[in-house]
């Protein structure tokens, strides 16, 4: 299965949803490539739309691959298998930095906006694809704590066994495709351009 875009896999991934019972939803996308997505999937479930702001833990070297991942609350996941290669001081740089651009990142996107309330409510976490579940797992522990009485992950691609392992972190989860031979998520797309932060700001408050 071949996206044309992030806005294509947003329209797919919000009818496939439509057909689930969801009890006050609030739809969250993980900036910046979560968000275009997300815009669409609120847009037709008629539901609000807020950010929330994960950070992968790159490997040093190799930084696309994910040793973990923090977020806003002090949100903190770490494959242990994979971090035991890196030396603790190291790591603590990688968080030190990563939480830094959290917190400057958060107040770019929602401009002093207070976050939606998830209190009671269906937390749907949308991205544009699962490839480690890292920063997922994440925004599954982040709308926990704040409260969501059931969270949704959703998105439209995904590594199967990624897929599988966050079965304990969501109370659900719709993918659109899990390929066997999962290799990136980007593959699956045919325009899969980088989404600039004034990309998400603009989308963010087209949707108020």
């Amino acid at each position: 299965m071949w996206f044309a875009d992030r806005k294509q896999a947003g329209r797919m991934l919000a009818e496939r949803l439509a057909e689930h019972p969801l009890t006050d939803p609030v739809v969250l996308g993980l900036p910046r490539g979560g968000v275009p997505v997300a815009v669409e999937v609120a847009r037709v479930l008629d539901a609000p739309l807020d950010v929330l702001v994960v950070r992968k833990l790159g490997f040093p070297g190799h930084e696309e691959f994910a040793m973990g991942a923090v977020g806003e609350d002090g949100a903190r996941v770490l494959d242990q298998r994979v971090a035991a290669g890196v030396a603790p001081r190291d790591l603590e740089q990688i968080e030190t930095r990563e939480t830094m651009e959290i917190g400057q990142r958060v107040a770019r996107f929602r401009d002093r906006r207070p976050a939606v309330d998830l209190r009671g409510r269906t937390a749907i976490i949308v991205d544009d694809g699962v490839a480690t579940g890292a920063t997922a797992r994440a925004a599954c522990a982040i709308a926990r704590a704040r409260g969501a009485a059931v969270i949704v992950l959703a998105v439209p691609v995904a590594a199967p066994d990624s897929l599988a392992e966050l079965a304990d972190a969501a109370d659900e989860i719709v993918c659109l495709y899990a390929p066997a031979g999962f290799m990136a998520v980007g593959m699956h797309y045919v325009d899969f351009r980088q989404v600039e932060d004034a990309e998400v700001i603009r989308l963010l408050r087209s949707a108020e």
